[in-house]
């Protein structure tokens, strides 16, 4: 069987930096575009980008969905690379963007649009081939793969490759990695006691492995998680892959 040919590396790329990024964890969103310019790309942020529109195609409001994903498409229209440091977004935009338009004048453009969608993780492994070289202390982490990361991006081993990369890190495998954390959205605010048991599963599972920090590449999985550590008083930090990349490969990088 043949090898499948890699992307050709850009010159430029677009990056897309989510509603939770931009609103929560704007560090996150910087690291990424950061780790992109090391590689010696440009990185263009269209200042008009907005909402992928998950929240409205998940609670049925599909015609508002299809207007954000329309102003995302006519928002990045060179045709470069679209790095999102979301795999939760990131798979909106690639999976369902084509499903929203089907049979609709704009279907070509949706489809063109998300063939163009990478997660970030994915694209600094299988498009730029990029090398890390560790300059922190020693430190046990564990990952978080959210849902949509995994099972529509295909997103699995691929941070975790970043991360063996680093000679002072231990990656610590969650025992419960593959299960939701119980954000989902709005599904945390539609089933509250339902989302809140998945997290307090993963908490313990996260706790388990004895590492002090747990890193994801989705701010909203983050963000469930952190609260329910922090209520618990747990004392486990959960941050952004990008964030933690960034620091660890800067002189005098983080602990």
């Amino acid at each position: 069987m043949s090898e499948i040919a890699r992307p050709q590396r850009p010159e430029n790329v677009y990056f897309f930096g989510t509603c939770v990024i931009d609103l929560f964890y704007p560090g996150a969103g910087l690291a990424g575009m950061e780790l992109l310019k090391r590689q010696g790309l440009r990185v263009v942020f269209p200042a008009d980008q907005s909402c992928c529109g998950q929240p409205a195609r998940n609670s049925g409001y599909l015609d508002e969905a299809r207007a954000v994903a329309l102003r995302q498409i006519e928002t990045f229209p060179n045709d470069w690379p679209i790095v999102v440091p979301s795999g939760s977004c990131a798979g909106m935009m690639k999976t369902h963007y084509p499903d929203l338009f089907e049979g609709r004048p704009e279907h070509a453009r949706a489809k063109a649009f998300s063939a163009r969608v990478y997660e970030l993780t994915d694209f600094l492994v299988n498009v730029l081939e990029i090398k890390l070289e560790d300059k922190g202390e020693p430190v046990r982490v564990t990952w978080h793969g959210s849902c949509h990361s995994m099972r529509e991006m295909g997103v699995v081993d691929q941070p975790k490759s970043l991360l063996r990369q680093l000679s002072n890190v231990t990656l610590v495998e969650n025992p419960r990695e593959k299960e939701c954390c119980g954000f989902g959205g709005t599904f945390a605010v539609r089933q509250p006691e339902i989302s809140a048991a998945m997290v307090t599963d993963k908490v313990a599972a996260i706790e388990e492995t004895g590492a002090s920090q747990v890193l994801s590449g989705d701010c909203g999985c983050l963000m469930n998680i952190n609260g329910a550590m922090d209520k618990a008083k747990k004392g486990i930090a959960g941050r952004h892959i990008a964030e933690f990349l960034l620091e660890r490969t800067t002189t005098g990088g983080a602990k």
